[in-house]
């Protein structure tokens, strides 16, 4: 829940020419000789300047009196409120984090080194302010342990049907940016952004690993070879049987798949091969 209050504050350029027009009071009440009224003029000219404040474009300035929260100003500009009390500068600037890599192990124990990039900015001065004992120090320890705890979560690789660190960038980042928005709303802070910038398997298994995928994906294309040369021997065999031009018997239809077979599942291309026989001689 929210605790931020916004509150305005007036211009200070009046502020400004009052100011002046007392000091010069003063020194008129000094120069005359009314003592008392120019040390009370000087009093109050120099309790001025302690309301000033100058807030920039996406910037902000918590107030507080005797340790009370008094509300936020965030309009930009010169003001000037209530000169006890005590002002603290909170950025409202977007800002950039990155996550250098880290070692950590993927949900198959494997280790992996991954890093990332959040985009965050503050949306609640109480909450940056007084709810953390340092807003940015805690967004950068959050962003690391929600980090290691999403690597934890997935493998670094899968089949199709499951996600991955490698093959699902898009579904990783929008869980890194939901556990970070859960992790950092506590200190008023709004993640607008969150994706992976560096994902590697340690050094020590990259060439294992690297090998293990090669080894997969040539039995994985195997499979959609012979996947794909069966389904064209069966279609081969029932255009024959539809035309009956051809009849074939159990030992013909046989060798012919035979044949097939090793002509569309063979790595290399097929050499023709001359038959002055007959297939059973």
């Amino acid at each position: 829940m929210s605790h931020e209050r916004e509150v305005k504050a007036i211009s200070g350029w009046p502020m400004l020419a009052l100011f002046i027009a007392i000091l010069l009071a003063a020194i008129w009440a000094i120069s005359a000789q009314i003592v008392w009224l120019g040390v009370t003029l000087f009093v109050v000219a120099f309790l001025i300047p302690a309301g000033w404040v100058a807030i920039e474009p996406n910037g902000s300035s918590v107030l507080l009196l005797a340790g009370s929260y008094r509300g936020t100003i965030k309009e930009s500009g010169f003001k000037w409120t209530n000169p006890f009390y005590t002002k603290r500068k909170v950025s409202l600037r977007i800002r950039t984090l990155n996550v250098e890599k880290l070692k950590v192990n993927d949900l198959a124990g494997n280790p992996v080194e991954i890093g990332a990039i959040v985009v965050w900015r503050v949306n609640d001065t109480y909450d940056a302010s007084f709810e953390v004992d340092n807003y940015v120090q805690y967004v950068t320890l959050q962003s690391e342990t929600a980090l290691r705890h999403l690597a934890s979560s997935y493998p670094y690789d899968a089949e199709d049907e499951y996600a991955s660190l490698r093959r699902n960038a898009e579904e990783v980042g929008t869980a890194l940016q939901r556990e970070l928005q859960e992790r950092l709303s506590r200190a008023g802070v709004e993640v607008m952004e969150a994706r992976l910038s560096h994902l590697a398997y340690s050094p020590e298994i990259a060439g294992a690993m690297l090998r293990r995928q090669q080894a997969a994906a040539i039995i994985a294309a195997r499979q959609r070879i012979v996947e794909g040369a069966v389904g064209m021997v069966e279609m081969a065999l029932d255009r024959l049987e539809e035309y009956k031009k051809l009849p074939l018997d159990d030992e013909r239809k046989a060798a012919m798949v035979s044949n097939l077979l090793v002509v569309l599942c063979s790595e290399h291309a097929a050499q023709p091969v001359l038959n002055t026989g007959t297939l059973y001689q």
